[in-house]
């Protein structure tokens, strides 16, 4: 069954399914129709998060076990509601000490069972996988490690030892293994698994084989088997070496049980058409309704005012383009070097086994592999050896990217290697081994490219609105008009009408109402830049660079509802993290103490301040635009609850919710039963969530997408659209400019067919008329959402 809403639960053993248990009366008087579960595999002790999964065959024990799911089942089927799973497919935990399948390849080598799980490149480390645990050298540890037994021992880790071993003298018995442990800083360079992203605790899954996919997915496709589970959310499938392959096994092995993937989309990117799912997670549906919500022309001054206060150079944050393209580089001749190197080496057999291919370099395959990787505009390249060459694959790789990766090149003759690496990529020389493992491979590192080039660094170097750098969005355009977000939601209604939609997921770096108050900003970016300079009068402390000052306010300023003895501990983390990532100053692998000092110094004395001046000028500026707040957070919540597509709700989001960055939006889930009553924020979201679980067939696969249009000289400050002619959806837009220009001034929206409508925000209030006044329709709130009288949801009815 297709969910009408979906709600997020992040499981860990500080909420385990019990927890979970008692949450279901509340979530399903709210009006979902499932819970979606984080993963519930068996993961590493302590895991807060499950995405670290040791073993695929159980359900994981500290979250009650699958009895504890199964009874979570129950109680959740009981109240009416289902449950969505999310599922990792492309990767496990590297901890060899609860991960049997890893343990006994490093016990047994290459001629292990289990070798086919996991992508070892075994020829690069001599017939050895590199383990990079070590705090330092080899020779500066070995005093640490210590033999135990049949286990090899240093610190909490422990690694299996290869039969007949344990007895050898340490130097040669550490020689005799299957792995090499290494020093941490040796995963950049030589290591030779795949990993997630650049996370060497995190090995690649080969899902692709037959045999690896059944043991992996056996578990979860028996809950789906026995009812227990409903529907899958699928991490990170841009990892897999083939994720339509594998996607069609999925599909067909659940009998095509409602399924979501968590697929960044640039812009204009296509959903793959052949991929067997209902859609994505949601990023796409968040870029377009944050962007509803940003001014343009107030986006473009405020990024003026960050370049005059902050002066970042071009390619360090003042330019997104240039910004993006320095980070890029930055990651694949570095944090990615281990992959490029296996790229160049699988590039370099082809070539000498191909007569028409010889003689390219070495060093002229790699930097065409790096030119190339960096000038990918998307996660991936969907390109097959001997598969069809559609356009979506074709642009992903194109001739003007082609050209500028050869201008670097000194020599025409040498730069002729860039069109044998788009060959290879594009998988248009052939069949064979290497030409499709160079195919995928080059897919794979180019997501981890994007996703720890854009996501993970320029997101936090460019920072003139930070509300726009969250996954799937465009920082350098981030606005989205009203045209432009109703041809969006035409194409999800014709294409994909049950993908997912999200506003806050466990992944955001700020949640939507942080998002919401930080976008007001670009309405009025004079004022701001006053509070900046009152700020540093106030402020007792000197930021340690203007770059990070500006980014450090802004999410004081997004946070400043927040109680104020929590402020320091959730915003200093959150900077800090943001100052490691962006590795301008500073970093997780080269900390810089004397910088980190200073930032923590000027964000305890400012940003995060819990009295004073700074407080004062933050609350004071704050309440002037609380209205402005107000339109943002109400009118996002609306469209993203009443847009096509299946809306998911992450947890304690259907009222106020302000959090940062992980870990700080992973914290248990408390649900607020007995504390009088919902928010406004609440009422508005229950109201759609019921309205939508009553009238499936308006707001389903079956249901329609029209958008309406306002009349007069404030039309563009309302944004509305009718649900296959039964609901309608307006909302005000840009509230602050509205304010200023004098208000709606006599404009009017006009409504679909036959009335009479009602308020289901506003029980009693009814339209008639083929037109309301907007200054009529919103004179209670700056959003509405409108029934056909007779056939009303269930506030009217309550």
């Amino acid at each position: 069954m297709t969910p009408t809403a979906t709600y997020r639960l992040q499981l860990q053993p500080d909420f385990p399914f019990a927890a979970a248990g008692h949450a279901v009366p509340y979530l399903a008087a709210l009006g979902v129709s499932h819970l979606h579960l984080s993963p519930v595999l068996e993961a590493v002790p302590g895991s807060r998060h499950g995405y670290d999964v040791v073993d695929h065959s159980r359900v994981r024990a500290e979250l009650g076990g699958e009895e504890g799911l199964r009874e979570l089942a129950r109680t959740a089927h009981e109240h009416g509601l289902g449950l969505v799973v999310d599922i990792v497919p492309n990767h496990m935990a590297a901890v060899p000490r609860h991960n049997h399948a890893l343990r006994e390849v490093l016990r047994e080598g290459f001629e292990s069972p289990y070798a086919r799980w996991f992508d070892i490149d075994w020829a690069a480390g001599d017939g050895k996988v590199l383990l990079p645990v070590l705090a330092g050298r080899i020779g500066d540890e070995i005093d640490r490690l210590r033999v135990d037994g049949e286990v090899l021992r240093y610190g909490e880790q422990e690694f299996p030892l290869r039969t007949g071993t344990a007895r050898l003298p340490l130097p040669e018995l550490l020689d005799a293994q299957h792995y090499r442990l290494g020093w941490w800083r040796l995963a950049r360079t030589e290591l030779n698994y795949r990993r997630f992203f650049t996370i060497s605790d995190l090995i690649g899954v080969r899902v692709e084989d037959p045999e690896v996919f059944a043991a992996t997915h056996g578990k979860i496709l028996e809950l789906v088997g026995d009812g227990v589970v409903d529907g899958l959310r699928i991490d990170h499938p841009d990892g897999l070496a083939d994720p339509e392959a594998y996607l069609e096994r999925l599909s067909a092995a659940t009998d095509g049980r409602w399924t979501v993937v968590e697929k960044i989309l640039d812009r204009t990117e296509p959903l793959p058409a052949s991929w067997a799912v209902a859609g994505t997670t949601g990023y796409d549906a968040l870029h377009r309704i944050d962007g509803l919500f940003v001014d343009p022309m107030g986006a473009a001054e405020l990024l003026g005012r960050y370049r005059e206060y902050a002066g970042p150079a071009g390619d360090r944050g003042g330019d997104w383009t240039s910004t993006v393209r320095r980070a890029a580089y930055r990651v694949v001749t570095h944090e990615l070097a281990a992959e490029t190197g296996l790229l160049t080496r699988l590039a370099v057999r082809i070539c000498a086994e191909d007569p028409a291919l010889r003689d390219h370099a070495p060093w002229t395959l790699h930097t065409a592999v790096c030119e190339l990787l960096v000038r990918v505009p998307v996660y991936r390249p969907y390109a097959k050896p001997g598969g069809p060459r559609t356009k979506t694959a074709e642009a992903t790789l194109s001739d003007a990217a082609v050209r500028d990766a050869e201008a670097v090149f000194c020599v025409p003759e040498e730069a002729s290697a860039v069109e044998v690496v788009r060959d290879l990529a594009m998988g248009r020389l052939g069949e064979g081994p290497d030409r499709a493992a160079f195919c995928a491979r080059f897919a794979q590192t180019a997501s981890a490219l994007r996703a720890k080039s854009v996501e993970d660094t320029a997101f936090y170097r460019y920072v003139p609105l930070i509300s726009a750098n969250e996954v799937g969005g465009d920082p350098g355009q981030p606005a989205v008009t009203p045209e432009e977000f109703h041809a969006f939601c035409a194409r999800l209604a014709r294409d994909r009408p049950a993908t997912g939609t999200a506003l806050t997921t466990h992944d955001t770096k700020r949640s939507a109402d942080v998002r919401a108050r930080v976008a007001v900003l670009t309405q009025c970016p004079e004022q701001w830049s006053w509070l900046l300079v009152e700020l540093g009068r106030v402020t007792p402390a000197t930021a340690p660079d203007a770059q990070f000052a500006w980014q450090a306010w802004q999410t004081a300023f997004g946070c400043v509802k927040l109680p104020v003895r929590e402020m320091a501990g959730r915003l200093e983390p959150a900077l800090l993290k943001a100052v490691r990532e962006s590795g301008l100053f500073t970093s997780w692998t080269e900390p810089d103490p004397a910088y980190e000092r200073a930032m923590t110094d000027f964000v305890a004395a400012g940003p995060a301040a819990d009295n004073g001046p700074v407080r004062e000028a933050l609350e004071r500026f704050a309440s002037t635009l609380d209205p402005y707040v107000r339109a943002n957070v109400l009118g996002a919540a609306l469209v993203q609850l009443t847009m096509p597509g299946v809306p998911d709700l992450y947890q304690g989001t259907e009222r106020e919710y302000l959090a940062l960055v992980d870990p700080d939006n992973r914290r248990p889930f408390r649900h607020p039963s007995g504390d009088g009553g919902f928010s406004e924020k609440g009422e508005l979201t229950a109201a759609a969530l019921r309205l939508r679980r009553e009238r499936p067939e308006v707001f389903g696969e079956s249901g329609t997408y029209a958008p309406l249009s306002a009349h007069g000289p404030a039309a563009a400050h309302c944004l509305a659209f009718c649900r296959s002619g039964e609901v309608v959806t307006a909302v005000t837009r840009l509230s602050l400019r509205l304010a200023e220009s004098g208000g709606w001034r006599g404009t009017e929206l006009t409504l679909p067919g036959d009335g009479p409508w009602t308020d289901l925000l506003s029980p009693g209030r009814k339209f008639t008329g083929a037109t309301v006044a907007l200054v009529e329709l919103f004179a209670e709130r700056p959003v509405a959402l409108l029934s056909r009288v007779g056939r009303e949801g269930p506030a009217d009815r309550a």
